[in-house]
Formats: C-alpha cells, structure tokens, sequence
C-alpha cells in the first residue's frame, strides 16, 4: 500500500527513468559519440536518483497521512454525509469475532480502555512488586489474579472496562482504513449487534502491532504471571499472544477509537 502511494506522490522518479532510455536509444540511433552517451548514462541516473531521494523523504508524510486520508475518504462517502464526527483522545477497544467479520452480534464481549493501558502496565519482573502492594500499580489500577492481562511487550495491563458502550465510534488499525463501527444496545437475548461501514471488516480495524490477551484459572495448575516467560515477548504485530501455565488464554483484537460519530 505505500509503494503504491509513493507511486502516485512520486512519478517523477519513473518518468526520469523512462527519459534517460529513451535519451540513450536516440543517442545510440543518431550514431552520437561514445563520449556523448557515457556522459547519458552518468547523468540520467544521478538525476533519477536525486527525484527518488526526494520521494524517500515525503515516505513518513505519506505513513502519518495515509490514516487521515482513509477517514476523509469515509467522511465523504454517502452514508456519512450526515454524519458529524467528534475526535477525542484516543482509546482503544478489546473486540472478538472473526477477522472476516463485517458486523455480529457479540459485542457484549467487548470492553474500552479509555486510556492507554501499555504504559500503566506492570513488567513481569516486578509481579512480586505488584502483589506485595496488594496488587495496586503505580498507575493505581488494581490487578486480579482470577482475570488479568498481557499485552505485546509482556506487559501486565489493567482490565478493559465491560461491557463496550452502546454508540458510534470512529475506529482504525492505523493502516489503510478508518471506519465507523456501530455498537447497538443490548437486545432482550442479552447480545449486542455492532457493524462496521464502508465494505471494512475487523481486520482492516485492527493495530497489529497491539496484541492483548486475557488469562484465566484453568483447572489443573497455576495461572499467574509467575508462569510467563519474557522471552516469549516482544509479540510479532498479527501473532497470537503466548499461552501461560495453565490459564486459559483469549486473544482480542485491539482496535483504536480516534472519535465519536453522531447524526449531523
């Protein structure tokens, strides 16, 4: 994807490309000296080189803008014609569901960070730490050994809050898209329907680069941070988080929110 938006940023670098070929065949067709063609073949790619540098420099516009134009583009779709976007500062959504999916019906699993948790998060190496304060951080979130949480770096994260609110929430995974995803209220059988717009699906929203998981008592041994390793970390972006003693381990897909969407 950002090849293809260098490309378009930069078609000078192919166009120069393309000129000095066509300079070397009409000097070589025209029976130019030697000298005059060696002197082609020294400048034109010096030339071309010199637009290509200039393309590499617009690289980290083109990263930090390729979101912005994403959630322009979902901006002035027709569905959003109406639609006024409120940006806040950024929180993130633990979702389920399969990475295909365009909407469902399960978003009562889901919970909100409403601030980063990564850098409240308690290393592994400092568990004892955490539990000889009562399980109280320095961020003053509380862990619980029955239902905790790591996140890419091994990290120990406080609890999203359950369940996801009911409402409009302008979310990303800091790549090609940026959609509004609609949770609805809880219906009488207790589930919570939630679609995204445009054709996006789950994966499209999701940072890979966050991964998150939630670890739970199993039967049959201990599940503690105790039995996590730090050399199972850092997590690959998109990898599954690793499995820890004899917890239960759910990954979520970890969605950032940029704004809120309501009727214009």
């Amino acid at each position: 994807m950002l090849q293809h938006g260098m490309s378009l940023i930069c078609p000078c670098f192919s166009i120069s490309l393309a000129l000095c070929e066509l300079s070397l065949v009409h000097a070589t067709l025209k029976h130019q000296t030697t000298k005059t063609v060696t002197l082609i073949r020294l400048v034109c790619p010096l030339a071309s080189a010199h637009v290509l540098v200039m393309c590499k420099i617009t690289q980290n516009w083109v990263r930090s803008s390729l979101v912005l134009l994403a959630m322009a583009a979902a901006l002035l779709s027709p569905a959003a014609a109406d639609t006024k976007i409120t940006p806040i500062d950024t929180q993130y959504i633990a979702a389920l569901g399969p990475v295909t999916a365009h909407s469902g019906n399960d978003a009562e699993t889901w919970g909100l960070w409403p601030v980063d948790p990564g850098p409240r998060g308690v290393k592994l190496s400092a568990y004892e730490a955490l539990k000889a304060n009562g399980g109280v951080a320095p961020s003053n979130w509380t862990f619980s050994g029955a239902d905790w949480w790591l996140e890419e770096h091994g990290l120990i994260m406080e609890q999203p809050v359950f369940p996801l609110a009911p409402g409009r929430y302008v979310v990303t995974g800091g790549r090609q898209y940026t959609s509004i995803l609609t949770v609805h209220a809880k219906g009488a059988d207790g589930h919570m329907k939630w679609e995204l717009d445009t054709d996006a699906v789950l994966y499209d929203v999701t940072h890979l680069r966050c991964r998150a998981a939630r670890y739970t008592p199993a039967t049959g041994g201990a599940c503690t941070p105790e039995q996590a390793s730090q050399d199972d970390f850092p997590v690959a972006p998109g990898a599954a988080m690793p499995a820890v003693g004899a917890c239960h381990k759910q990954d979520y897909q970890v969605l950032i929110v940029t704004g809120m969407a309501t009727e214009g």
